[in-house]
């Protein structure tokens, strides 16, 4: 039952996918997929996350095309003209991200075991948030999405910032859903002087000698005390499974180093 050829052009439905057991379904995959890692060795990378190889894509047949964002939209029209059926998620917040992957679940046949992990992913926020009632102080936290302009983190990253023990310096912007409409300055940083900095440069590795050098951010309490991270975009700036399985842990891990 449900789509036999499946290309995901984003990593979180191929995570979910494989999570399910029914990974023979899906016949492409994005060349930014890292999780799991079974999935870059077997599958045909077909799309990056703005673009993708049409020709390639056309060439697989598939019956559903999976993909994340607006930012996708005109690789998604491309498709859609050319007779494929497309599904574009635009999940925003950590209950969204819970809801697609049930979806996903349903749509390959596999909607009670879809509902079993998203239990668990239920279970455990709730446990993180019973545990975070006995932190006698939460660190401020500053989350870098990109440098150039200097962009701070999507609403599930904030959410996870909440669930991780942390307080979000910037949470005020977290229901902004395009990228553009989360820029800040430094001297914006440099005013909210947070506890902690984390970086996730969405895609390249993070410069820490320009976060370090960064003449506003001297007298911050994260430059000051060095509580300053690197964390792989693929556990945090992917929405889906690999958020709670290793993003809100390893922020968790973090937050409570001293």
């Amino acid at each position: 039952m449900g789509p036999e050829r499946i290309i995901c052009l984003t990593e979180e439905p191929t995570e979910m996918i494989y999570l399910l057991g029914e990974e023979k379904r899906i016949v492409g995959i994005s060349v930014y997929t890292e999780r799991p890692v079974q999935a870059k060795e077997e599958k045909t990378k077909v799309s990056a996350f703005i673009s993708g190889n049409l020709k390639k894509i056309l060439s697989l047949e598939p019956d559903l095309v999976i993909g994340f964002s607006d930012i996708q939209g005109q690789l998604a029209k491309d498709l859609i003209e050319r007779g494929l059926n497309v599904l574009i998620f635009n999940q925003r917040s950590i209950s969204e991200i819970i809801s697609n992957m049930q979806i996903i679940g349903n749509l390959v046949g596999q909607s009670d075991k879809a509902k079993s992990i998203t239990d668990d992913w239920q279970k455990q926020i709730q446990t993180w948030q019973k545990e975070n009632e006995s932190i006698p102080k939460k660190p401020t936290v500053f989350f870098q999405e990109w440098d150039e302009p200097m962009i701070t983190g999507i609403q599930w990253v904030s959410e996870a910032i909440t669930l991780a023990g942390g307080i979000d310096s910037f949470s005020h912007l977290k229901d902004r859903k395009l990228a553009k409409d989360r820029i800040i300055t430094a001297e914006d940083v440099r005013d909210a002087n947070p506890d902690i900095y984390v970086g996730s440069w969405c895609g390249k590795a993070m410069d820490w000698d320009w976060v370090k050098n960064k003449p506003e951010w001297q007298s911050t309490g994260f430059i000051q005390n060095n509580r300053i991270y690197e964390m792989d975009p693929s556990i945090i700036l992917q929405p889906g499974p690999a958020l709670f399985l290793e993003g809100i842990p390893k922020l968790r891990e973090l937050f409570s180093k001293a």
